[in-house]
């Protein structure tokens, strides 16, 4: 989950060039034998929950990773919450590369926010599990994250612009936070509507 811008969009004032949905760090994908999951959406109450640490580098996460990438670049969208693709745990997918084509994908496991500064910055966000929907939303413009690639090492990092909006994002999701709940609440009720809606029409 930004998300949306998270999801393709053409560039603008706001996204300075077109993106696709958030993505961890990490080796670039080769194998096309990898799933592409299902990115579960609102009004799935699992998105509300609030996910697990990762306690080691496994191949499973690893391989969790690689269709996480699959998945977020098939959607397409610049970032992916495990959750997203309903597994409770602390990882996330993300690549911001600028140009069509190249691809910069990067790796987040139990990433979490240091500091925040007191300067804001609006972007247009959206999300792969509330697809086709686009906010403006107002966050910390520069934020310190902390986070744990995939060969175990610890990385802090200042992050701004679009990176800083992506990466709390995702960390939202983990936290069982949606971008419109920063949002007012007439919006976010006519949000949950419409899905809600469209997800009893789709069971029938």
């Amino acid at each position: 989950m930004v998300n949306h811008w998270l999801t393709a969009r053409p560039a603008s004032p706001q996204t300075p060039y077109a993106t696709r949905d958030l993505t961890p760090a990490g080796a670039p994908i080769t194998s096309r034998s990898m799933a592409i999951r299902e990115i579960i959406s609102l009004p799935d109450k699992r998105l509300r929950l609030i996910s697990e640490p990762v306690k080691a580098i496994t191949p499973e996460i690893r391989a969790l990773a690689d269709e996480m990438f699959e998945t977020m670049y098939d959607a397409p969208g610049i970032g992916l919450a495990a959750i997203q693709v309903a597994v409770p745990l602390r990882l996330i997918t993300m690549d911001l590369a600028k140009k069509e084509g190249e691809k910069e994908p990067r790796v987040f496991i139990n990433p979490e926010i240091l500091s925040s500064s007191e300067d804001l910055s609006v972007y247009e966000e959206g999300c792969l599990s509330i697809p086709e929907y686009y906010e403006e939303v107002e966050r910390p413009a520069k934020v310190r994250v902390r986070f744990m690639d995939l060969d175990g090492k610890i990385h802090e990092e200042d992050a701004e612009d679009l990176y800083a909006t992506c990466i709390q994002h995702e960390i939202d999701h983990l936290n069982g936070v949606l971008f419109v709940d920063y949002l007012s609440k007439l919006k976010r009720d006519r949000v949950m509507k419409k899905f809600t809606k469209a997800a009893k029409l789709a069971a029938k």
